[in-house]
């Protein structure tokens, strides 16, 4: 186990030397997060609009398994994606298991329903707002999705930073279909966890550092993204 002392001194010289197994393991970070929220937003943000302006038989079912989805436990959903994606699973052929693909998979099945729930809150309330508006303007059901998708743009943002935060602070589901395998799937989270259990500090400190950077970026965003909405909704 190192001196706590030396270990925050070698961690900051990691930091500022751009040291290469961090800078690694920053950006497959970054690349799988940015990409299961993107995924995510291309699922929940109609999604959620849909549920929102959409009337049909199942519509409260729908709502409140999405809600619960919201807080499915991650490594949950390591084991059904871990499953699926096993040689025995159905998506086996693709040989996905311990790659980053997975990764993505995992985070992106564990963002969605966040992303989804938020935009359907935001856009039920807009919808309520401006609901006679759009039609009287002869607004189609697409149309108007579109109208307030658009209208709610910044609070949107905010779901999208919201699942981001999520997604970055995730260890056991990509544990799970990721492995953790040193230069090909190792991740902020997972080496933070190997590397402490190891008693080597110095790097995970690092990492440790660089993420908590990160969440407090995400929050100030989300914060910032907040008060402009709210500007512009009273401008």
């Amino acid at each position: 186990m190192q001196d706590f002392g030396a270990a925050f001194a070698e961690a900051f010289a990691l930091i500022v030397g751009l040291d290469a197994e961090l800078v690694a393991i920053i950006g497959l970070s970054l690349r799988v997060t940015f990409s299961a929220v993107i995924i995510a937003c291309l699922l929940g943000l109609p999604l959620g609009a849909l549920l929102a302006v959409g009337r049909f038989p199942g519509r409260g079912v729908v709502i409140v398994v999405i809600s619960a989805l919201m807080g499915l436990p991650p490594v949950v959903v390591g084991l059904a994606v871990y499953l699926m994606l096993s040689s025995a699973g159905p998506l086996g052929v693709l040989q996905l298991l311990y790659t980053p693909t997975a990764m993505i998979i995992a985070q992106a099945v564990l963002v969605t329903p966040i992303v989804a729930a938020l935009t359907r809150q935001v856009v039920e309330d807009l919808h309520g707002e401006y609901d006679e508006l759009l039609r009287s303007m002869g607004s189609s059901r697409l149309g108007t999705i579109a109208t307030l998708l658009w209208d709610a743009r910044y609070s949107l943002l905010t779901a999208a930073l919201a699942g981001l935060g999520r997604a970055l602070a995730e260890v056991g589901a990509v544990m799970i279909v990721g492995g953790n395998i040193a230069h090909v799937t190792r991740v902020m989270t997972t080496a933070i966890a190997l590397e402490t259990s190891k008693g080597e500090l110095a790097l995970a400190l690092g990492l440790g550092i660089i993420l908590v950077c990160l969440s407090i970026l995400i929050n100030a965003g989300l914060l910032g993204l907040r008060r402009t909405a709210e500007r512009l909704a009273y401008a």
